[in-house]
């Protein structure tokens, strides 16, 4: 791709979107029935192609399961105020009534409780208990402390997550996680990210990770485009990483799933995502205004609560209806933030497709005007589009 001069000293490639891009229609259409958007990944299948974010505000071990039942994969945050305290719902009540500019300093010294490695245990067994199959999130710099706990809870699938993963981190100070070599010796199937580069997702997938996150600082809840400076809008992100699971795929014969991370609020956002390369999504502020998420209509990152420099914002998000309406329908808003999977499946069978892998060859293209043209009233009223 052709390089733009920034200046005499550096120039960069044009990056894009999901509103920079539209989906074009094939010659083809189908009916929204006989489209399959069901997702396969190492031994597991779930009807959706999502994974619900670890984050504190969305997923508790009781929305784990009820996204579970619904055919998604819910992450736990094994790091968040599940692990550091036994019950932790008047913490969930008092983040909700928290002043704006006191929220992050507050939220700090609730996050300085310890994680408490039973905790990590008992979690992972109430979500099995279900019967749903269960996944949690740890960061690099507590993965190898945690491992005795998650094997001993029984998960079935670890995500391994952060603003940034690699897979040559380097320190003077510590011993860095090896993730070639934890990925190889643990005895369950593991997901990595964050990334937003050809060349990191590369390097991540040749690690053995059944799945990369892709996604630096696309999130509702997410400041780190703003504090670091750093990041790839989302569908050029979602391109190249898709460009580097061929590549691994010609190398090893291994297919390593593509997983957007952030920046999706609408079913048509998702859409994109999957016509840009992604094998599923996974989505953390539409999941926070169903009325069983536990952030009581807040929602905040991962990095939020960081001690020394916070990464996130706590934002105030809208209930709209419960988890089955934002997920599977029945709609009852014209903006797309409800019944997103039956967006998807009304997308794929418009365009002509029948499965996810097939809409991953959708043809897209550069549409500046998508989210204008036409829609002045729209705009002028707060409505629809304008929104």
């Amino acid at each position: 791709m052709a390089e733009i001069e920034i200046g005499i000293y550096k120039s960069g490639r044009q990056a894009y979107g999901f509103d920079d891009i539209a989906i074009v229609p094939s010659r083809r259409t189908r009916d929204p029935e006989d489209v399959d958007i069901s997702w396969e990944i190492d031994a597991f299948r779930f009807d959706l192609p999502l994974m619900a974010a670890a984050m504190d505000g969305v997923v508790s071990p009781r929305t784990a399961i009820e996204i579970g039942r619904l055919g998604g994969l819910a992450v736990l945050n094994l790091e968040g105020l599940w692990t550091r305290y036994e019950d932790p719902d008047s913490l969930f009540e008092e983040i909700s009534k928290l002043d704006d500019e006191k929220a992050t300093a507050r939220m700090q010294q609730m996050y300085l409780e310890p994680i408490k490695p039973e905790l990590v245990t008992e979690r992972i067994r109430e979500i099995n208990a279900a019967g749903v199959v269960s996944c949690a999130s740890v960061t690099p710099q507590r993965t190898t402390g945690l491992a005795p706990a998650i094997l001993a809870g029984e998960l079935d699938m670890l995500v391994i997550q952060g603003t940034v993963v690699s897979a040559e981190h380097v320190s003077k100070t510590v011993e860095p996680l090896n993730l070639k070599k934890f990925i190889r010796e643990f005895d369950l199937p593991v997901i990595v990210g964050g990334c937003a580069s050809y060349q990191a997702a590369l390097h991540l997938m040749r690690t053995g990770a059944v799945g990369v996150l892709v996604g630096v600082g696309p999130g509702n809840a997410c400041t780190t485009r703003g504090v670091l400076g750093i990041g790839v809008p989302q569908a050029t992100a979602i391109a190249d990483v898709a460009g580097a699971r061929m590549r691994h795929l010609d190398e090893t014969n291994v297919y390593v799933h593509v997983i957007a991370d952030g920046g999706m609020s609408r079913g048509g956002d998702i859409a994109k995502a999957i016509a840009c390369g992604a094998d599923a999504v996974m989505l953390g502020s539409p999941l926070s205004s169903a009325q069983e998420a536990p952030g009581l209509g807040y929602h905040w990152g991962m990095a939020t609560f960081h001690p020394t420099l916070p990464r996130g914002a706590r934002v105030r998000t809208t209930v709209r209806g419960n988890m089955q309406e934002i997920l599977l329908g029945p709609a009852h808003e014209n903006d797309g933030r409800m019944n997103l999977f039956g967006a998807l499946r009304t997308s794929m069978a418009t365009c002509g497709y029948q499965s996810v892998k097939e809409f991953q060859k959708a043809e897209v293209m550069i549409a500046p005007a998508l989210q204008t043209e036409g829609k002045a009233l729209q705009r002028s009223q707060g409505v629809g589009m304008g929104r």
